[in-house]
Order: structure tokens, then C-alpha cells, then sequence
């Protein structure tokens, strides 16, 4: 069973020059690399990207819920 995440946000890092994907976990945050994404990756890739991500890391996400920082 997968623990439900309230929500994530996913934000370009100019740094490390790839998309990072915060899941919103309670109190907690987790944050991923998004490295398969580029710069002018879609909005529909890049939550679907964090729902998978989420997934791989044994959250549960709604699409809804994913937003994203340009």
C-alpha cells in the first residue's frame, strides 16, 4: 500500500540545470532530480514525471495536485 502525498511542486533549478520534483508528505518533503526532463520540458510531462517519481518512491500523488514553478 502507498502512502498518499498531499501534494508535490515541481521547480526548474537553474544550479543543476534540471527539474526537481518536491513531494509534500505531511511535514515532510521529499526532493527528487528530474533528470530525463529538459529545460523546455511540457507541464503535462512534467507532472506525470512526478507522479512516477512519487510512485517509485512509494507515494501516491494526485495529477491534480502537482504544480509547476516557471
Amino acid at each position: 500500500m502507498m502512502v498518499r502525498a498531499s501534494s508535490a511542486n515541481v521547480e526548474w533549478s537553474p544550479k543543476d540545470k534540471k527539474w526537481h520534483v518536491h513531494i509534500h508528505v505531511g511535514a515532510e518533503v521529499i526532493k527528487r532530480p528530474l533528470p530525463n526532463s529538459g529545460h523546455d520540458a511540457g507541464d503535462d510531462s512534467l507532472k506525470t514525471a512526478a507522479v512516477e517519481t512519487a510512485k517509485n518512491e512509494g507515494y501516491e500523488v494526485d495529477p491534480a495536485k502537482v504544480s509547476i514553478a516557471h
